[in-house]
């Protein structure tokens, strides 16, 4: 399968700020590259054909202008195939660790030795499927490491619901865990059916549940002992009275997405929604959590 790729070099004080700007509009199939060393950086996009690369070109391009990138000439625009792709990607995503999870690139599998004990989620980074590198995507795996060893109740009878999935890796993190009852949603079919694929690569299939919805549908089941949302501000604040509906006595809201200027905000309005329950972050890079925990 050839790919597209769309690449132009950013003023490196810009990359911070475009990889920021990324993750809020949620231009998933763009990434920012920086070389320390040689002090450069560079936007690559991944797209199906060159029309659609040149279209979401236009749509980054006043993006790059409030990051501080705007004197910008036109981007390199190449034919890519997969397989160059995987093999470029390798030089950026390694694998990480925290706790008793691995998150590992599938293409390490035969020489990765797994610690007694420990669990693996394996990654094929593709156009949809994240790395989990990302600070919003850690805060929420660490605190969803942290929770499965605390507790007077065992991960398997536990609840988890993953708000707005994206490519599962939060949900899929969780039953590797023991969580029992895992299921995420999203409002884009084409996040859910990355996050079935996924699934399937991590023999999980079957263990989480995976379907389309938003944050009415999505939360009107049955409560949670945990809920995980790693969405925008602004979003998770719209949505504060359902998140927190969706928690059940004695559980845990673990929300995330929230930019460290952005996190009082966060706890004032969630902390004014759900009086009596204990609230607290932290920061980790440009962004924060905010964690809510409801009694029982």
């Amino acid at each position: 399968m050839s790919l597209f790729e769309v690449k132009a070099e950013i003023p490196p004080g810009a990359a911070d700020a475009m990889d920021n700007a990324l993750l809020e509009h949620g231009l998933e199939k763009w990434s920012i590259l920086e070389d320390a060393i040689a002090k450069q950086a560079w936007i690559v996009g991944i797209l199906a054909d060159e029309p659609a690369a040149r279209a979401e070109w236009a749509t980054v391009v006043p993006l790059l202008a409030a990051a501080g990138a705007a004197s910008l000439g036109a981007p390199a625009i190449r034919t890519l195939a997969d397989a160059d792709w995987r093999d470029s990607y390798k030089a950026h995503f390694h694998a990480w660790q925290f706790g008793r999870l691995h998150w590992v690139p599938v293409w390490e599998r035969e020489k990765f030795s797994l610690p007694p004990g420990d669990a693996v989620l394996w990654l094929d980074p593709g156009l949809a499927f994240g790395t989990g590198n990302h600070e919003t995507t850690r805060l929420c795996v660490e605190r969803l490491v942290k929770l499965a060893e605390t507790g007077d109740r065992k991960p398997e009878d536990r609840r988890v619901i993953d708000a707005g999935c994206g490519s599962g890796i939060l949900a899929l993190s969780a039953a590797l865990l023991g969580f029992r009852d895992v299921t995420g949603f999203d409002n884009d079919p084409e996040a859910v059916r990355v996050s079935e694929e996924n699934a399937v690569l991590n023999g999980l299939a079957g263990r989480v549940k995976f379907f389309a919805g938003d944050l009415t549908s999505g939360l009107a089941a049955q409560p949670a002992d945990v809920v995980l949302a790693n969405i925008q501000a602004d979003v998770l604040m719209r949505f504060a009275a359902g998140l927190i509906g969706a928690v059940a006595p004695g559980g845990v809201l673990v929300l995330s997405g929230i930019l460290a200027v952005e996190c009082d905000r966060v706890r004032t309005v969630f902390g004014g929604a759900a009086p009596g329950w204990a609230v607290e972050s932290r920061v980790l890079g440009e962004w924060s959590d905010v964690v809510l925990r409801r009694p029982e």
